[in-house]
């Protein structure tokens, strides 16, 4: 190399590029290099090798060349492998180290979505990171893929929609593009498959079985059937809704709220009632809240019902209950799904577990001589042995068979209000 560091003429030559060429793709390895091998050679490159190197005759179309005699041959024109190779087809990379970083990235990447807290709160979608994983990393690399499983995550947070809204105003307000969650969509595809994972259901494969899907968590939904059922819920104000229930509750009778009632004209009063109950308790299941309403009657404290899987309309109920200020206590069947029911509830209205507890389990269980089979158990974020200890027992104790229990808690929760109601007069 001159003191300019150009190579000298006779290396630069077209008849030598084969060389270099080779020598480039080698030392881009990131590994150690001691030969190469060239093929392909003219008569004119072979003519060229055999020069620069010193040897006696053609090498033929394929030769092995050292680097520590190609360096010999280069030290009296002050020029080594690597600076000429550079200088000639371009800069040296390190592939091993790339795939190695490449391969960091996508671990933290894992990392990341395994420990996110919607992912934690609900684990039912660890299947969902499973299936992510092994679909690997798309075109664009860790960090735009990222995005895109950050923005995934917050639509299913937001979910179950509280209006029935269309898919376009959920992508805009969530994600900030009406046309993000179009079908075919990539992000439209990883939130079917999250919200999929979450129901132990097949990815849908069509647009029939998506648009289902997403009726199910509320979106694109009919507000008029999307409904949740009430027992004992006494708001304050003269809003027809709050009247409504409040005749009912007093009737001792169960009353069906629907997702147009409660979104009503959000600017009025009866949109969002001021719920005056400090605590509402949640069942999964009508027959319970039916086993409370023939045992309490009207002095049945405020109690919903999700009926299985939480509608827009029960969602909507609950998280105004909780902004309202109460605090609400979720029951609902010891199973597989019951479980996964139970972590989506909580995750997305604030409730907090209500007899969901190993000890409760195992009680419950203790007096079953024969039950079904609690199916594909998930973690119970609220109590870490309680999945355990369903899958190692493989009874489901479901809901209606603790039901006086429950109505127990509530029946005492009734008498702690009416004697409260006593001593303030």
């Amino acid at each position: 190399m001159n003191a300019a560091g150009e190579v000298p003429g006779h290396l630069g030559e077209d008849t030598l590029l084969p060389l270099w060429g080779a020598l480039h793709e080698r030392l881009s390895s990131g590994r150690s290099v001691r030969s190469v091998t060239v093929k392909g050679l003219d008569a004119a490159s072979q003519e060229a090798v055999a020069d620069l190197l010193g040897l006696p005759s053609y090498p033929g179309p394929a030769v092995r060349v050292r680097l520590d005699r190609l360096e010999e041959a280069l030290a009296p024109s002050g020029a080594d492998v690597r600076s000429v190779v550079e200088a000639v087809v371009g800069p040296i990379g390190d592939r091993a180290a790339h795939r190695e970083r490449v391969a960091d990235e996508r671990e933290r990447l894992w990392s990341w979505l395994s420990r996110h807290p919607v992912v934690v709160a609900q684990p039912a979608l660890s299947h969902w990171v499973d299936r992510v994983r092994a679909d690997g990393v798309p075109g664009g690399g860790p960090e735009v893929f990222r995005v895109r499983l950050e923005h995934a995550l917050r639509v299913v947070a937001a979910l179950p929609a509280e209006d029935g809204r269309p898919l376009p105003a959920l992508a805009a307000e969530v994600v900030g593009d009406p046309h993000a969650l179009d079908g075919g969509s990539p992000l439209a595809h990883l939130v079917l498959k999250a919200l999929a994972a979450l129901r132990d259901l097949p990815v849908p494969g069509n647009a029939h079985d998506r648009r289902a899907l997403w009726g199910a968590f509320g979106v694109d939904c009919d507000v008029h059937s999307s409904s949740v059922l009430t027992l004992g819920l006494r708001p304050e104000g003269d809003g027809p809704l709050a009247v409504t229930l409040r005749v009912w509750a007093d009737a001792g009778r169960a009353a069906v709220v629907t997702l147009d009632q409660l979104s009503v004209d959000r600017s009025s009063t009866d949109a969002h009632p001021p719920w005056s109950a400090p605590v509402v308790h949640v069942v999964e299941n009508p027959s319970v809240l039916a086993v409370a309403q023939r045992g309490l009657g009207s002095a049945c404290p405020p109690l919903v019902c999700t009926a299985g899987w939480p509608s827009g309309a029960a969602v909507a109920l609950l998280r105004s209950l909780s902004r309202s200020g109460a605090e609400l206590r979720y029951h609902g069947d010891f199973d597989g799904e019951g479980l996964r029911i139970a972590a989506h509830v909580m995750a997305g209205t604030g409730a907090r577990p209500w007899r969901m507890g190993v000890g409760d389990y195992l009680a419950a269980a203790a007096g079953t001589a024969a039950a079904p089979h609690p199916g594909r158990v998930t973690a119970a974020p609220w109590d870490p042995g309680l999945a355990d200890a369903l899958s190692s027992r493989g009874v489901a104790v479901h809901e209606e068979r603790v039901a006086e229990i429950l109505v127990a808690d509530l029946r005492a929760l009734s008498a702690e209000g009416a004697e409260g109601a006593i001593r303030s007069r």
